[in-house]
């Protein structure tokens, strides 16, 4: 299988980029999209070129680093796929796959296909936690939730903050993801005690980080490897005009 790839080359911020073109031959279909890019970068170390950087950690679909975009789409062209769950086989013999980073204001390039996501640690650390007494774990049948309401903060958790859903907006709104980690807790009991300063501080925190308004395309559900709805909005926009009444 031969590719071209036409990639994203900046050194750093001040770096105005440009795309630069790579031939790759003899590629196997079921090798991982990461795994190319680890066999160009064994190429270009060979030819004592610079290396492609690229972020990755876990290769599972778990830890939300591997993101960029692939023509143009968030992680590639496969639905509910994070890019290191993308194989070539998704893709046809002599094709050229255009390979960029997350674009947003919020998250500047240091490098090629690595940028900064860490506005969106700092949103989590405005209130993403809850209050517990240390020690030993509580009697699972102490508080008692519901299965459907299980089920709705299990499917809020399952976002893994990989950014895609603010790249692909076409205003850079983090509202999918704060919603996603906003609604998580608040449906929960454990989360009950810092449940209105979490959505004003969390909104905050977004709105100070630089990040768009939020205008309901719902470019971030399409593009979410996860599948995280929507609906989270409403419940973070339910959750802040509540919090808002309860402080008067």
């Amino acid at each position: 299988m031969k590719l071209t790839l036409k990639i994203w080359r900046q050194q750093n911020q001040s770096d105005p980029g440009e795309l630069k073109s790579y031939l790759l031959e003899e590629l196997n279909p079921h090798m991982s999209f990461l795994e190319m890019l680890d066999s160009l970068n064994e190429k270009l170390i060979l030819e004592d070129e610079d290396p492609v950087a690229f972020d990755h950690d876990c290769r599972e679909g778990i830890c939300g680093q591997c993101g960029m975009m692939i023509n143009g789409i968030a992680h590639g062209p496969l639905e509910n796929t994070t890019t290191c769950q993308l194989h070539l086989r998704s893709f046809k013999d002599e094709d050229t796959v255009y390979l960029e980073p997350f674009r947003s204001g919020a998250f500047p390039v240091r490098k090629d296909l690595s940028v900064d996501r860490s506005a969106m640690d700092h949103i989590i650390s405005a209130g993403g936690y809850i209050s517990t007494n240390t020690g030993q774990a509580p009697d699972a049948l102490a508080l008692p939730i519901g299965h459907p309401t299980a089920e709705a903060a299990f499917d809020s958790a399952a976002c893994i903050g990989c950014g895609a859903c603010i790249a692909t907006c076409k205003n850079g709104s983090a509202a999918l993801f704060t919603s996603a980690k906003i609604t998580h807790l608040s449906l929960l009991p454990q989360g009950d005690i810092e449940r209105s300063a979490r959505v004003t501080n969390m909104v905050n925190a977004m709105d100070e980080a630089g990040f768009g308004h939020c205008s309901n395309t719902e470019a971030c559900e399409v593009e979410c490897p996860q599948g995280i709805s929507v609906l989270n909005i409403a419940r973070m926009n339910y959750e802040f005009i509540r919090a808002k009444l309860r402080s008067k």
